[in-house]
Parts: C-alpha cells; sequence; structure tokens
C-alpha cells in the first residue's frame, strides 16, 4: 500500500486537540496486513521559516492503536536509525545547550514552551524572535515539543499525558 501524505492542523484546548486528532487517525484507510499491506500515513503539522517540517509518522513501531511518532524532516538527530526523530533526551539536551550559550535569550524558549504546553496560540513571529548559535533549529525543536505534547495525551491521557515530558523539561530548569 502506498504512503499516505496529509496535513493536519490542531488548535483548542487538550481536549479538543486530543479528540481531533485522534478522530483524523479514526477516518484512515485499514491495511490488509504486515509490512507492505499495512496502511501508512504521514501528517505534515508544522513548518518553520527556515524549511524544516515537523510531521508524525503512523502506525508506530510499538502499534499502540493510535499512537503516532513525531519527526522532523531535514534534521538528523542521530547517525542511524530514525535519525529525523527527535527523542526526549535530543531536545533536552539541546535546550541545556542552548541555556548555557544564552541564558537571557533561553526566556524567550521558556515562554513559548509554556504557552505550548498550557495549549495557548504561538505567532511564528514569537519562533522568528529567538536566535542561538548553537545546537538545533529552535523553531524546529520547539514545534517539535508541541508534538510530543500532543502525542503524550494521546497515548497516556489516563495517567498524567503532556505532563510527563513537561515534569522532565521543568526538573532541568528548561521550562
Amino acid at each position: 500500500m502506498p504512503n499516505h501524505r496529509d496535513r493536519l492542523n490542531v488548535v483548542g484546548d487538550r481536549t479538543s486537540i486530543r479528540s481531533q486528532v485522534i478522530i483524523r487517525f479514526l477516518g484512515e484507510e485499514p491495511g490488509t496486513g504486515k509490512k507492505d499491506k499495512c496502511s501508512k500515513y504521514i501528517y505534515e503539522v508544522e513548518a518553520t521559516h527556515d524549511g524544516y517540517k515537523v510531521i508524525l509518522k503512523r502506525p508506530a513501531s510499538l502499534n499502540k492503536g493510535v499512537d503516532f511518532t513525531v519527526h522532523v524532516e531535514g534534521i538528523r538527530f542521530r547517525q542511524k536509525g530514525l535519525v529525523d526523530m527527535p527523542s526526549h533526551s535530543d531536545i533536552t539536551n539541546d535546550l541545556s545547550e542552548k541555556k548555557i550559550s544564552n541564558p537571557i535569550e533561553y526566556e524567550k524558549v521558556k515562554t513559548v514552551i509554556m504557552k505550548t504546553y498550557n495549549c495557548e496560540s504561538v505567532e511564528n513571529n514569537e519562533f522568528e524572535d529567538i536566535s542561538f548559535s548553537v545546537g538545533y533549529p529552535i523553531e524546529a525543536i520547539l514545534k517539535s515539543i508541541k508534538w510530543l505534547f500532543i502525542e503524550q495525551d494521546v497515548t497516556y491521557w489516563n495517567w498524567s499525558g503532556r505532563n510527563m515530558f513537561f515534569s522532565a523539561l521543568h526538573e532541568q530548569g528548561l521550562c
């Protein structure tokens, strides 16, 4: 079966965003088996001003029903495997490096993370107004964080959802 590629945009509070994602996934065509017979979906969810795209891929390798993985096209987070898929540690390490390199500029990052965690809108100029000379492009990192929060809300709704990753960021003084 071919890969299906589509756009996905969500707005609202945690409950609404989670519902929009799951309802969209419920509209996917069923697969007819494993490997080439599996229905595969790629959702473009974010674009950065410098050309990177944050995408979601389904199904996820752990096959948890409506689970998905977050990727950034054009960025290599590791040398092999799923090179474009940022892990939580990739993000926390990058944010730590940015915070050390410019603590004053990093305050803008904290603001965006808090707004994202609280499901508030972040305008493009807020991303473009942040600049670091170290690490990965900050806009791609921040937009990835949004979707990692959403992924945890989808997968771990009945537990703490997005608070799992947020707590790790908070414990490290990154938000």
